[in-house]
């Protein structure tokens, strides 16, 4: 009789087979679930952004293709450009009727500026009457500023 604590009836161990990566385990299956989903909600988001800012692209386009030979016209021009972005992001009844020194003070309030009733932009509320409008590149750089960060209404 063999001696079964003898060591040459000892065997390879067995390994099991790999395991395969496909298919995912269910947890996986949670996670790629959770990035789909959060990928969609931010692709809607910034299409959505997009779309809400349509209106400041134009309104920069329009300022950038302003004649800066014309300078009357050109500052005529810009503040019925800022009047147009106005009417977009905020109601008709609050910003249609304002004139002069409140439509400047508009401007200054919703961008957090005083560049329209202090600074350079001030001369808007006189050019539309046809005196002199200052530095018309100061004008136009405020205006632009103003486009860019005032705040829309919700």
């Amino acid at each position: 009789m063999s001696d079964p604590a003898d060591l040459s009836n000892l065997r390879d161990i067995i390994v099991p087979p790999p395991v395969p990566w496909w298919p995912p385990a269910p947890g996986w299956w949670i996670v790629a679930a959770a990035l789909a989903a959060a990928l969609a909600i931010l692709a809607v988001h910034m299409i959505r952004r997009h779309r809400h800012n349509a209106y400041r692209r134009a309104a920069l386009a329009e300022l950038a293709a302003l004649d800066p030979v014309n300078e009357p016209a050109r500052v005529l021009a810009l503040s019925a450009i800022l009047k147009r972005a106005a009417l977009v992001a905020y109601p008709r009844a609050e910003v249609a009727s304002l004139t002069g020194a409140a439509w400047l003070a508009f401007l200054d309030r919703t961008a957090e500026t005083d560049a329209f009733t202090k600074g350079p932009a001030a001369a808007l509320e006189r050019a539309a009457y046809g005196a002199q409008s200052g530095d018309g590149a100061a004008i136009v750089a405020a205006a632009r500023r103003w486009v860019k960060r005032h705040r829309a209404a919700e």
